[in-house]
């Protein structure tokens, strides 16, 4: 009875132990997306995080403990049994994390988090009794030999993680089904609601920060309705519109994002646009792209689904949207700041500085018009453009296109400006994460004349074979603005470091620590009153080193 207690004791353990070690790798799939494919990619980055130290330790102790018992005589084995059930759940919890990580994006329950985790906790239920039976049926003596289990609940505890895998397959056909329900409610409830105008955006980066502008200005003439946040993804936006689009509002601004062909076109049919913005083309997600030309085919896809009295608008500036501006041949509105004589919204007498930006609003159809701005950077004058653009094309008047720019308020994490109140300003362009932005960043950062320059950074992400050159070109560009450099992470950022030794910047004032709460630590020991201190890119809890 005693043996029995301990044993039941003993699964409870583990399968408690189990399913926390669940819940961690489900916050990890939830960061990817639910895909499987670069949940498996993360993995192989991560090894370390996956197969920790003491869970190596563990099971090859547990390993050879068992078969050490397997091999003794009947006394050894009565002597051994109680240590070795002892040892084996004192293995298991010593194994664990209890310390509470940091999340930037914490895990959120979500129903389809919900039935994963469920379905995932089953997947390892079902091998723990499988085991238990199959010892059962050959040895006839569970009870005696139960290390045999523990054993094998040890291998499964060390490759906990691939649960998550088999969970999400298993769910995949009952999320398409779900998720074609909810489509086809949106999809429906989008083409209901008469009088509607849909501004979908689109563009490798600028589209969140483009789409807050746009609703901004809209809303001087428009009740408008935009999706929250960085929603853009089919389930994201089928959520906005069923849960909160009605017939109050005349316009719905909406973000399309998309990571491979295809998936462009797929949130443009369900939101049904009638005028399509594409903001920019770059060396963003090249991971999955795998190359320009198909991120050009991907975000035209917005373009081509427009109806035929639909006005496309194009970043005239980029020369990858130039292209696909060139090759368009319905309704279209181009804007830019470098090539004014080609295009029909344009900006001039720019002013950038450390509160803001002015200039001159052009339209070459209705005159001009003085704006100015809280948004800082040259950059965010185009996605300023943008929203002017749209603005013309739904027939607001210039004033009130400059009286809805004046409005805007820096989106967060996004080139805003914080003054804590210490002498110290922080730029925090935490959300960024591709060459151009963080080029951007820089310029705006060179503007401010007084005190030193810090940046903090880990990097960029997901670049595909373009990272390693584009980081190390960022630490270049790096060193010809800052004064200090910290640099979060020693893998992920060693091209950067190598660009600050190209450019010969003084490599006593580069900091490298592993995580942001080292940060916070180094920057209140070195900044001094008048200093700006830039936070460029953030990277998720699933790059973290």
């Amino acid at each position: 009875m005693y043996n029995k207690i301990l044993v039941s004791a003993v699964t409870a353990c583990w399968a408690i132990s189990g399913l926390y070690k669940l819940r961690y790798f489900l916050h990890m799939m939830q960061l990817e997306s639910y895909q499987n494919d670069k949940y498996i990619s993360w993995m192989n980055k991560s090894k370390n995080k996956v197969f920790t130290k003491r869970s190596k330790i563990f099971l090859i102790i547990s390993v050879v403990l068992t078969s050490t018992y397997l091999i003794v005589n009947s006394s050894i084995k009565n002597s051994m049994y109680v240590y070795l059930l002892i040892f084996w759940t004192l293995g298991v919890l010593l194994t664990l994390d209890y310390k509470k990580y940091d999340t930037k994006k914490p895990l959120v329950f979500t129903q389809r988090a919900k039935r994963l985790y469920i379905l995932s906790s089953c997947s390892l239920f079902v091998d723990m009794f499988i085991t238990m039976f199959l010892v059962k049926i050959i040895t006839k003596d569970m009870l005696l030999y139960y290390p045999i289990v523990l054993a094998v609940l040890s291998i499964m505890y060390y490759f906990n993680a691939y649960y998550l895998l088999i969970g999400n397959y298993i769910a995949k056909p009952i999320e398409k089904k779900v998720n074609l329900k909810y489509y086809k409610m949106a999809y429906k409830k989008a083409r209901s609601i008469d009088d509607l105008t849909t501004v979908g955006i689109t563009g490798s980066y600028g589209k969140t920060s483009t789409k807050f502008i746009t609703a901004q200005i809209l809303e001087e003439k428009y009740n408008t309705l935009k999706t929250p946040e960085s929603y853009n993804t089919p389930m994201g936006i089928s959520k906005i519109i069923n849960n909160t689009l009605n017939k109050d509002y005349k316009v719905f601004v909406v973000e399309l994002g998309a990571q491979r062909v295809g998936e462009i076109k797929e949130v443009a049919e369900l939101t049904n646009p009638k005028i399509g913005v594409i903001t920019s083309i770059g060396k963003c997600h090249l991971q999955t792209f795998k190359s320009i030309d198909n991120i050009m085919r991907t975000k035209y896809e917005l373009i081509e689904q427009l109806p035929n009295d639909g006005v496309a608008i194009f970043n005239y500036d980029n020369e990858y949207v130039k292209k696909l501006a060139d090759k368009t041949f319905k309704e279209k509105i181009i804007y830019g700041i470098d090539n004014i004589e080609d295009v029909d919204i344009f900006a001039t007498d720019i002013k950038v500085n450390k509160n803001g930006s002015t200039f001159t609003l052009c339209d070459k159809e209705r005159g001009t018009i003085e704006c100015s701005t809280k948004l800082l950077g040259k950059h965010n004058i185009l996605n300023i453009l943008a929203g002017a653009a749209v603005g013309k094309a739904v027939g607001l008047s210039l004033f009130e296109i400059s009286s809805g720019i004046e409005k805007v308020e820096p989106v967060e994490h996004r080139l805003q400006l914080i003054n804590p109140g210490t002498g110290v300003l922080v730029i925090d362009d935490a959300f960024n994460s591709n060459p151009d932005g963080a080029k951007a960043a820089l310029e705006v950062l060179d503007k401010f004349d007084e005190g030193r320059k810090i940046i903090v950074t880990p990097g960029m992400i997901e670049l595909g074979d373009k990272e390693t050159e584009e980081n190390e070109k960022f630490g270049e560009n790096i060193a010809k603005v800052c004064d200090c450099v910290i640099l979060v992470g020693k893998k992920r950022t060693t091209p950067i470091y190598n660009g600050l030794i190209n450019q010969n910047f003084n490599m006593d004032n580069v900091i490298v620590v592993n995580s942001l709460k080292e940060v916070n630590a180094k920057i209140q020991m070195i900044v001094k009153p008048k200093d700006v201190v830039l936070f460029e890119n953030d990277l998720p809890d699933n790059y973290n080193e």
